[in-house]
């Protein structure tokens, strides 16, 4: 009599997401590719959000926070106070880096823990400081929002209630668009409305294979 052999069947395990990092300067409508991206079924993961929400709550990086800044860099509430810490670093490039060196590890490890939880082929993490701290070597592909600096400087202006001048001071702490565009793999060019917005956000993330 034949002996029968049941044969266990390997399930293959579900490739990893493909990492596309999403950047933009100030006024270039980064997070609104991001929105549009998410009404595409892509998750994205908000980087900067992310931060604002670690930094409160991290027992750890509080200390160390403290430790770089002063205790003021929390309020009487305990909260992170982000004028505080913006004041400190805005003309101390030591001071922000050494403040980066505390969050963005604390970021990574958030992120990594995130993406095990993705089914999607592709997943975005949106991050202001993409091509700054070389994070881009960690993504599949690069995609870059940018805008005309005018139009920029005028979106922030109405936004934010800013003078010109004000705006022009941030953008100038920024890697100029020149470098990015070098940089980027995929970019999108925001100078005209939303719906030619949307169109293009769809196009180039639906070319990414």
């Amino acid at each position: 009599m034949e002996e029968l052999h049941s044969e266990t069947q390997q399930t293959e395990p579900e490739p990893a997401p493909k990492i596309i990092g999403l950047t933009g300067g100030i006024g270039s409508g980064k997070t609104t590719v991001a929105r549009f991206i998410e009404e595409f079924g892509f998750p994205v993961y908000y980087s900067d959000d992310r931060a604002k929400a670690i930094v409160n709550e991290s027992e750890d990086l509080k200390t160390k926070i403290k430790e770089l800044l002063g205790k003021e860099s929390y309020d009487e509430n305990g909260l992170y106070d982000r004028k505080f810490v913006a004041d400190q670093v805005f003309n101390n490039r030591d001071l922000l880096q050494q403040l980066n060196e505390i969050i963005h590890p604390a970021v990574r490890i958030d992120f990594e823990n995130w993406v095990k939880k993705q089914s999607k082929y592709l997943v975005f993490k949106e991050t202001a400081l993409l091509f700054e701290l070389k994070l881009n070597r960690q993504c599949y592909k690069s995609l870059l929002v940018t805008a005309e600096d005018n139009i920029r400087i005028k979106r922030v202006m109405d936004r934010d209630n800013k003078t010109y001048r004000e705006v022009e001071a941030v953008m100038e702490k920024q890697m100029p668009e020149r470098d990015k565009i070098k940089m980027a793999d995929c970019i999108i060019y925001n100078n005209t409305n939303l719906e030619e917005l949307k169109e293009q956000t769809e196009k180039v993330v639906f070319s990414i294979e």
